[in-house]
Formats: C-alpha cells, sequence, structure tokens
C-alpha cells in the first residue's frame, strides 16, 4: 500500500501518471495522514451507512470512508485522476468513482440507484472556489442526506458556521440554517496539503434537518428576503428592503412593521425567524420573489 501521506511518494505517484495540478480545479492533495481518519469518523462513515464524496483527489479520504462504510460513492470531475484512483483504491470492492460534475449530476437518481433504502452522509474535501454553490446544491436537492461532513477554507467556515446575531453572518450563514445546524469540528492547518494553500482549513459539518428550520407561506420568498437583507450590509433593513424590490419605502415600513422588525434593523441583527418573519410579510403583501 503506497504510503500517500508522503510527499516524495505522491509525487512520484503523479509523475508516473504525468499528472499536474490544476489550479483551476483548486486541487491541493492531503498528506497529514492524521486528518482524513477523523472526518471519516466524525462524517459518519459506518456499516449500514453508504457515503458520498465530491471530489476523490488521489484517494486519501476515500479510502478512509470505505474502510468504514458500506459503500462509497465519490463524484469526481477530473478524469485524469482515474486511473490514478485505480491503483490506489485497487484494494477496495466497495467504491465507485462517477467521473461528472457535482452540480451537473441527477443526484436523486444516483443516490437512489447506488444507496438505495440507505442512510447517506456526504465526506468530502471541498475545493474552495466553489464551496458554498456545492453545499446550497446538495441542500436544494432535497436529497435523502443525513449529514455533510466538509472541509472548507478557513474564513469560509466561520461564514457557514455563524450564528445569527453575530458579525460574521450573511446570506450563506442563513441559508444553511434554513436547512441544518451547522459546527465547526477542527481546524487544518495549510501544511497538511501538497501543494500548500495560501489559507488554512476547517472541517465542518451540517446536520440536517427534518424539516425546515423556519416554517415559511413561500420558500423563494424567505431566500429573496434574506438576499434582500444582506444586499447592502451598511444600510437599515428598510433602505435593503425597498432597494431590493423596488418598493417605496412607505410600503417597506409597512411589510417590516407587520414582521415586528423594526425599521433601522441590519440584517446581522435579525434572528433567523425574524427572516421567516420577514418573508410571510411580504408574502402577505403580494410582493413577488426577486431572483
Amino acid at each position: 500500500m503506497l504510503d500517500l501521506s508522503s510527499p516524495a511518494v505522491l509525487k512520484d505517484l503523479l509523475a508516473r501518471y504525468g499528472f499536474t495540478f490544476s489550479k483551476g480545479l483548486g486541487q491541493n492533495f492531503l498528506i497529514n495522514p492524521t486528518v482524513c481518519p477523523r472526518m471519516a469518523e466524525l462524517g459518519g462513515a459506518a456499516p449500514g451507512v453508504g457515503m458520498l464524496e465530491i471530489g476523490a483527489g488521489i484517494g486519501v479520504l476515500t479510502a478512509e470512508l470505505a474502510r468504514r462504510a458500506d459503500k462509497v460513492v465519490c463524484i469526481e470531475i477530473d478524469s485524469r485522476l482515474l486511473p490514478i484512483l485505480d491503483e490506489t483504491l485497487a484494494g477496495f470492492t466497495n467504491v465507485r468513482i462517477v467521473n461528472d460534475d457535482v452540480l451537473k449530476v441527477d443526484l436523486p437518481a444516483l443516490l437512489a440507484a447506488e444507496f438505495p433504502g440507505q442512510k447517506v452522509a456526504v465526506c468530502a474535501n471541498l475545493p474552495y472556489y466553489i464551496t458554498s454553490p456545492i453545499l446550497m446544491h446538495l441542500l436544494e436537492s432535497r436529497l435523502p442526506l443525513s449529514s455533510i461532513t466538509v472541509m472548507v477554507q478557513k474564513e469560509a467556515a466561520a461564514r457557514l458556521t455563524a450564528e445569527p446575531g453575530s458579525r460574521e453572518v450573511g446570506a450563506i450563514s442563513i441559508a444553511l440554517r434554513y436547512y441544518c445546524v451547522p459546527r465547526v469540528l477542527f481546524p487544518v492547518s495549510r501544511g497538511s496539503f501538497l501543494p500548500s494553500p495560501d489559507v488554512d482549513s476547517t472541517v465542518i459539518r451540517l446536520d440536517i434537518l427534518e424539516s425546515p428550520a423556519v416554517p415559511v407561506k413561500d420558500e423563494a420568498l424567505f431566500f429573496a428576503g434574506v438576499r434582500a437583507a444582506f444586499s447592502q450590509r451598511r444600510k437599515t433593513l428598510l433602505n435593503c428592503v425597498a432597494g431590493y424590490f423596488s418598493l417605496p419605502k412607505s410600503q417597506a415600513a409597512e411589510i417590516l412593521a407587520a414582521a415586528g422588525i423594526p425599521e433601522n434593523t441590519r440584517a446581522e441583527q435579525l434572528p433567523l425567524d425574524g427572516f421567516g418573519r420577514l418573508a410571510d410579510a411580504l408574502f402577505d403583501a403580494g410582493v413577488p420573489a426577486k431572483k
């Protein structure tokens, strides 16, 4: 078995296949031997569980998932990695690599075919440049997932897990909390990768809720309201709502009053249920969701 935590072994492996790193795909391969076992354990890989991985890299995390879970399906966009994965994962019979873009795959059909009637969790080292789109795609697809455990850029982790009412909170923070309960698991230093990125990383876990955290009359308006609130962070909700939905300030003021939100409130001050009240007030006022 190759020691893929050794930079020399990894470089030799990649050289044998003529592989070069793609900056466009955000490729940084883990060489810290303690990270992937911990990710797999905390990510829920266990007997009776199916694991979905996004981006196999050279298969270090994939192998740890396969040692613990019944089956691992990994979506890998880079076809140049397929022959390398054939070698590094040769000892596993419970791994399937799907060479495709996770944002284009029919995920409901894939999970139904690969994990029929089985509990499924996601565990992945996500490319930094596409973290939020992937997470929202997974959540908006309403997949039968129990959790999503991912390694992301440290600063992104702070935003993704930020509590409503905190300075770090943003639209993505509220959007995630609509679907799940996010929490920080552990930090990963930049020296844990080859090549070493310019930033540190953090592993986070999103535990999926059975139903949305905030019941609303119109889900599209909930997310439109979130986008409106954070569209101009330095301005009050009165100005943000009026500007985003092209409403007279008098009407925006009536909507905020109906939602029980003071006009001078700013987005980062609003609790999660406040965004729900705003969505319902927009709905009752007949304001269409703006994408």
